[in-house]
């Protein structure tokens, strides 16, 4: 099949690699040309595991194709993906510029029927607004689907091709058919392909990240209670985890949630809430929660050195919202980095993708390592912000060498404290003991 994809961001060089691995002729469309250049070239502009393998093969086999010009990528496709942003407004509602300027092009540039399908995360009652947008100049038969991506960074190829499930919104059999057909080879281990209505297949994306922020900001609250009553975060979470009812995932208890999807979409639910004129108190209570996490460690820091950071120098490792992505979107590494500054210390990082976008973000306010080790010499204490698996069983030799002094500060709860202690190191986590 023939199928175009608007917009080259994560979601969208994601789903057209993906489509194209399946056999299909994909087009992906960006005003970027600069971007589409790269693309052409053979380079991948995004940082995801498995990615660039899929990306080079189906480019050169001719079924992955990249261009600017939104006329020549849509001609002859029958179904039309919109992957473009959706940020977030100063209100928190969902930005819908750049989905529906491209639904006012589209009205002008379909000429047979065609499938529009909303694959960003977007409001209830968008469809609606996309298909009012086309319709305007133009007469052509089309119909409009949500079709909401449930990829997490990091595993995203792996949920594409084999997702637990694709949420499909539509009234139309004729959509319905086509999109069968589309998704057909990745749901034949028999998980399902769930048809509904369009304003449900919305909801239900947002719905399901809400939830998940839930989980998490449940359990740092839970961390927080740890801490004051001697309890150990860790074996509340394998004794709730154990229940089927509540499941093992999300329960990591740390500095807070962060990326391109958790922080827009529960507010975004929230400003529909309010639209709706109904107060969506458990996340308004999630995000405050989140909000506070994410300076959770800054407090620890000072209180171990009197209140007093001015002339401190730290080394942070870990600045991706997550392990195994590039992504610094609304990162707490940012947050920690921010605060540390203000009160007058310097820092040192390191992060096996993230930094070029940290630079470019942050510039020389930072020192920029070359390692993980590299970023230790000379600090006064090691901060952990991002759990890569490279982190997790370090030389301790190196890093007893390197820092002044042995303190480290871990929000992400890497190490066993057990060993801290044999170790002899100041160390303090999340919902747990601090080991002096």
């Amino acid at each position: 099949m023939k199928i175009a994809v608007i917009g080259t961001g994560y979601v969208g060089l994601v789903t057209g690699t993906c489509f194209a691995e399946t056999g299909n002729d994909v087009t992906c469309v960006d005003i970027d040309q600069s971007k589409v250049d790269r693309l052409n070239e053979g380079e991948i502009t995004i940082y995801e595991p498995g990615l660039e393998k899929l990306f080079l093969r189906n480019v050169k086999e001719g079924r992955l194709h990249f261009t600017s010009d939104l006329k020549s990528g849509i001609e002859g496709a029958k179904i039309l993906f919109l992957a473009l942003p959706t940020p977030p407004g100063e209100d928190g509602s969902a930005d819908l510029k750049y989905i529906l300027g491209v639904a006012n092009d589209l009205g002008e540039l379909i000429k047979d029927y065609v499938v529009v399908v909303d694959k960003s995360t977007v409001p209830v009652g968008t469809a609606e607004k996309v298909y009012s947008a086309i319709s305007k100049s133009s007469s052509v038969e089309f119909d409009v689907v949500s079709n909401p991506e449930f990829l997490r960074e990091g595993v995203a190829v792996e949920d594409f091709m084999k997702p637990d499930r694709v949420v499909i919104g539509t009234s139309s059999e004729k959509a319905k058919k086509l999109m069968n057909e589309l998704y057909a080879p990745f749901v034949r281990s028999g998980n399902p392909l769930i048809f509904m209505d369009i304003r449900s297949a919305e909801l239900t994306k947002y719905a399901a990240n809400s939830f998940l922020a839930t989980k998490i900001s449940f359990m740092n609250e839970i961390a927080q209670l740890c801490e004051r009553l001697g309890a150990d975060v860790d074996m509340v979470r394998l004794g709730i985890g154990s229940d089927a009812r509540i499941g093992k995932r999300f329960l990591f208890p740390g500095i807070g949630y962060g990326g391109s999807c958790f922080p827009k979409d529960v507010q975004a639910l929230v400003k529909s809430s309010k639209e709706a004129a109904y107060d969506f108190k458990i996340l308004n209570a999630v995000m405050e929660v989140n909000d506070n996490q994410k300076k959770f460690l800054v407090p620890k820091i000072k209180k171990y050195y009197n209140g007093n950071l001015k002339g401190k120098h730290f080394a942070l490792w870990g600045l991706a919202f997550k392990p195994n992505t590039d992504d610094i979107r609304e990162a707490p590494s940012l947050y920690l980095i921010e605060s540390l500054i203000k009160d007058g210390a310097t820092v040192s990082v390191f992060d096996p993708e993230a930094m070029k976008n940290v630079k470019q973000l942050l510039g020389d306010t930072i020192l920029y390592a070359a390692n993980q080790y590299d970023a230790l010499l000379g600090a006064d204490a090691l901060i952990i912000a991002t759990e890569w698996n490279e982190f997790r069983t370090p030389d301790f030799s190196k890093i007893t060498s390197s820092l002044k002094e042995k303190v480290i500060f871990d929000g992400r709860n890497l190490f066993d404290l057990n060993s801290m202690i044999d170790l002899n190191y100041h160390y303090e986590s999340v919902g747990r003991a601090v080991i002096n």
